[in-house]
Order: C-alpha cells, then sequence, then structure tokens
C-alpha cells in the first residue's frame, strides 16, 4: 500500500520533546500552518503555556505532560490526541536528553535514564504510532544526530543511545514496509543545533559544555520534520558539517578518530568553569520554554542544504540567477580590460 501524507495544515501532529528546541520550534511552526498540534514533554507548566499561546493565537493544540521512558505515558499522549481531535496523522519523536563526561565517569543510573528517553522513548512512540496509523497512514519522524552515524568524545552515551535510533530506526522502517502499511518512516540527522541541549545537559566536565560550531538554528530542524510529515522521505541531514562528518567518518574512520582526538575534547568545552544546573535528565529542565540557547553569542544559521531538498526548484532558480549574475560581472570586467 502507497504512503499518502496530508498538507500540514491539515494533519494531527504528536510532537515530543515539545517544552524547548527542536520539538518547540517544530510546534509552533507546525500551527502556524494550520496543523493540529498536541504537545508532550515533563514539564506541565511550559506546555500548558504554549499550548495556550498557540490557541490565543487562533491554533489547535493541547498539551500532555508526559515522560517517554514510561509506556503507560505514552500511550496517553495518544489517548489525548485521538480524544481531541479524532485521529494522529505524524508522530515526532523529539524528545531528548544529553551527558558530557567521559564514560569511564559517568554513573550508570544516568546512562540508563538517557537511554529511557532518548532510546525507550522512540521506540514507545514509534510502536503506538505504527499501531494507531496502519490503517489510515502517517508519518513517524524520529529525531536522531549525525551522533548516530559517527561517535565523538565526551558525549559517548549520547551517541550511543542515536546509534541505537537509527538501527530501530531502519528496523522499523523494513518491517512496516514488508507488512504494506502505509506509513511513512524518517530520521532526522542534525548537526550541531542552538537549542538549550547543552545548558540541559548533565555535566560531569570541570568546564561548562557547549556543541561545538557552526551552529544551526532549531527552526531549520523543525522545517526538515515538517518536510518528512508532507513527504516519505528515508532520512535528512540539518546542516552541511553535520553530512561532512560522517562522510568523513565512512570514507576515512581512523582520520577522523585522530581528527576528533586532537579536536573534539576542546571545542566541546566552554572557557568558564562548571556551575550547578537544572539539567533534564530527570525532570525539566531550567530553559523549558526556550527554542534558541547560546550564551557564546554565536551565530545561528541556516541550512542551505537542507532547503536545497526542500524547495529545489527555487534552489534550483538562485543558482542559476547567481551564475549569471558572475557572468555577467565576468563579461562586464572582459568588457573593461578592452
Amino acid at each position: 500500500m502507497s504512503v499518502k501524507l496530508k498538507p500540514i495544515g491539515e494533519q494531527v501532529i504528536v510532537i515530543t520533546g515539545a517544552s524547548s528546541g527542536i520539538g518547540l520550534a517544530t510546534a509552533r511552526e507546525a500551527a502556524k500552518r494550520g496543523a493540529r498540534v498536541v504537545l508532550a514533554s515533563r514539564n506541565s507548566e511550559v506546555l500548558a503555556r504554549e499550548a495556550g499561546d498557540l490557541r490565543n493565537e487562533g491554533h489547535e493544540a493541547v498539551a500532555v505532560a508526559a515522560d517517554v521512558g514510561e509506556t503507560a505515558d505514552v500511550e496517553r499522549i495518544l489517548a489525548t490526541a485521538r480524544e481531541r481531535f479524532g485521529r494522529v496523522d505524524t508522530w515526532v519523536n523529539d524528545a531528548g536528553v544529553d551527558i558530557w563526561g567521559r564514560l569511564e565517569e559517568v554513573i550508570d543510573e544516568d546512562s540508563r535514564r538517557l537511554f529511557e528517553t532518548n532510546f525507550w522513548g522512540t521506540v514507545y512512540g514509534s510502536n503506538v504510532a505504527a499501531a494507531a496509523m496502519r490503517e489510515s497512514g502517517g508519518a513517524i519522524v524520529n529525531v536522531g544526530s549525525i551522533a548516530g552515524d559517527k561517535a565523538f568524545p565526551l558525549q559517548g552515551i549520547y551517541c550511543a543511545s542515536k546509534h541505537a535510533v537509527k538501527g530501530f530506526t531502519e528496523a522499523l522502517r523494513m518491517e512496516l514496509e514488508a507488512a504494506g502499511y502505509p506509513i511513512s518512516v524518517t530520521l532526522i540527522k542534525p548537526a550541531a543545533i542552538g537549542s538549550p541541549l547543552a545548558s540541559h545537559a548533565r555535566n560531569y566536565l570541570e568546564k561548562e559544555p557547549r556543541l561545538p560550531s557552526p551552529l544551526y538554528a532549531p527552526e531549520e530542524v523543525a522545517l526538515a520534520i515538517l518536510y518528512a510529515a508532507e513527504h516519505p522521505v528515508r532520512d535528512m541531514y540539518v546542516g552541511a558539517a553535520g553530512r561532512i562528518m560522517t562522510l568523513l567518518g565512512n570514507g576515512a574512520p581512523r582520520l577522523a578518530d585522530l581528527t576528533g582526538e586532537q579536536v573534539l575534547f576542546g571545542v566541546q568545552k566552554r572557557d568558564v568553569p562548571a556551575r550547578p544546573r537544572q539539567d533534564n535528565l530527570f525532570g525539566p529542565g531550567s530553559r523549558d520554554g526556550e527554542v534558541r540557547f547560546d550564551p557564546d553569542g554565536r551565530s545561528m544559521h541556516r541550512s542551505f542544504s537542507t532547503r536545497a531538498r526542500i524547495h529545489p526548484i527555487a534552489t534550483l532558480g538562485v543558482a542559476a540567477a547567481a551564475a549569471l549574475g558572475v557572468l555577467s560581472l565576468a563579461r562586464s570586467a572582459g568588457s573593461c580590460r578592452r
């Protein structure tokens, strides 16, 4: 059975991890385009405020306080979506947490909690969504990472969880396709994103953690997620830097290892001593309600490679216009020399 996905404006979209960063950016953009959105995370106060703001703007939204590491909570998200809107058309598994620290230092309790959210939350959400969409069809969009293609130091447990998410997503896609279910399964692979991820992370380092440059805006990931909600694509990178890292890791893995050993220890630390923090490993984080966060004030870039995939005709037009402009300048310069 072929997959036919509805336009965003006709969809009911469930988004986990919707209280900050990529999830919140996706919920706002989906609502702006006319989707009915179900926002889920552990922070009931922030979710209620965000859903209320969306309704005040004329959108349809409902909040569900839930821990995606608990199957009963994930089932309650689905029940709320059905009760309020009658169905689910796209399910976005975005909830995620992070840990900065050497693998030998991270305690087992913290590692297991990270996997409960990042991996098992994706598994529970995907399975619940697949069962709900077997007849009606829809899209499952899992937010992975370039860390699922190429691991790097100081975030080893996070990288392991994203490798697991990639393996699960690929297996799920094959099983649903083989069964003939009209469900699209997409893996989104963001590079370094300027969200509250690092500020929410559990930190074992002596300094404050950070993601290496270049940083891409969380809204760029939201665009990729919503594109996958309308188009049955296998995977999408967000940020050319992440794609380059993956290509290097696949083509020259030993060189990639050596580069990581020389570079990635330093660039993942701010030049600021570690401070007490309300991380989001076991509960809501202190920066919930924020889409962007970068205390160093670095520029957040658009992902032109992602936008080129989303708008190929427009991109070709811009590229053609630029080429014509360069050609015109070259001809003008040649005329002046003559």
